[in-house]
């Protein structure tokens, strides 16, 4: 249900505002003070998680912010209206995320929690093609701004579903346990998080830079017109929904090394591709053949990461652990973009963007190589 009003919101946003005449720099802005407004929430809902706050009230009060962001930006005609949208759509999305990665080991027991992320990332995947594809839908009846409806539609539905069917209260101290000094449950996280900026930076240049790249041209690749490159997002997406699960249910079973590493040597193939295509040597063909890898690196990465919080981190310290967590991935929407885009500007080509971010995932695999060294506590055997 979040990730079906997600898909259109996240995806689309710009889209609307920029029929609403405002400029790129503006929409930017807005996406920026999203960003930075889930910071605090993040932090503010890992702390309580791991006091013993149950798991639903946080994505309770995530929905019920979420309706209020709908609301602002469904009527937004001027830039204060936007912001105050975004800034509360992104307080949402930063309380939200902890609270849920968390359910998901909690609700999966006896059952490994590996397998339980690939199916959570296999719905999250579902949810935002069709949230996509809606959106494709409404902006084809010229109702693009529907999308916010769509959203709160799904926000009524998930609180419905969460009053009947609460998530469960964290888990609770082990006999003898105790809390760790920050020093001692953060520094085994530190490679994990350093992968996780560079993962989602990826993922959000994908988002951000890849589609100003294919409509602007490369060296020796012709601008391509709006819709074919609407549909190699498209593409991307679909991708992302046939691998998710296969992908992720094959990775449950290995080390959560062997999965970041396998995601970051996809993600410099795929990078190499795109830059490849910028050069003009069968260049629609190339972007093709790019989205296969990048769809299956962006598939391998979702579910091993949360799972590797969860074996890297000591039960007591796992609520901000996701909290620190997913701020990567506020950290990289905030960043990203910017770097990208002014790459872009100063080349007037992605070749260089997508070589570089090449280079920095194959030196990502010196990270994942750390993981081994701080791993607190040995692998927890899977379940067949």
């Amino acid at each position: 249900m979040a990730s079906l009003g997600a898909g259109g919101v996240l995806y689309l946003t710009p889209v609307v505002f920029h029929q609403a005449a405002f400029s790129a720099t503006a929409v930017g802005l807005g996406l920026a003070a999203a960003a930075a407004a889930g910071t605090a929430g993040r932090l503010l809902c890992g702390l309580l998680i791991d006091r013993g706050l149950s798991t639903t009230k946080p994505v309770l009060l995530a929905a019920l912010l979420s309706l209020l962001a709908d609301g602002r930006l469904l009527s937004a005609t001027s830039f204060p209206a936007f912001v105050a949208g975004q800034m509360l759509l992104g307080t949402a999305m930063g309380i939200y995320w902890p609270a849920i990665e968390l359910a998901v080991p909690l609700s999966c027991p006896p059952l490994p929690s590996s397998r339980a992320y690939a199916l959570v990332r296999t719905a999250d995947a579902l949810g935002i093609a069709l949230g996509v594809l809606v959106g494709a839908v409404l902006a084809s009846l010229d109702e693009l701004r529907g999308i916010y409806l769509v959203d709160m539609g799904g926000m009524v539905l998930l609180i419905a579903l969460l009053v009947r069917y609460p998530l469960p209260a964290a888990a609770p101290l082990p006999p003898g346990g105790r809390r760790l000094a920050w020093r001692r449950w953060v520094l085994p996280l530190l490679p994990l998080l350093g992968v996780t900026v560079l993962t989602t930076a990826m993922v959000v240049l994908l988002q951000s830079a890849l589609p100003l790249d294919l409509v602007r041209g490369g060296l020796g690749r012709p601008p391509l017109p709006g819709s074919l490159g609407a549909l190699l997002m498209g593409l991307q997406l679909s991708l992302l929904l046939v691998f998710q699960w296969p992908l992720g249910r094959w990775l449950a079973d290995r080390p959560v090394g062997f999965g970041l590493g396998w995601s970051l040597v996809a993600f410099a193939l795929g990078n190499g591709l795109l830059a490849l295509s910028s050069l003009g040597w069968q260049s629609t063909g190339v972007l093709i053949a790019a989205q296969f890898p990048l769809a299956a690196a962006e598939a391998a990465f979702l579910p091993t990461a949360s799972e590797a919080v969860v074996e890297l981190t000591p039960i007591a310290h796992q609520g901000m652990a996701m909290a620190l967590f997913s701020q990567c991935f506020a950290l990289s929407a905030l960043v990203a973009p910017l770097l990208g885009g002014w790459l872009l500007d100063r080349q007037g080509h992605g070749v260089g963007l997508w070589l570089s971010m090449a280079v920095l995932c194959l030196l990502g695999l010196l990270l994942v190589a750390q993981l081994g060294r701080f791993h607190p506590h040995p692998r927890r055997r899977r379940i067949s």
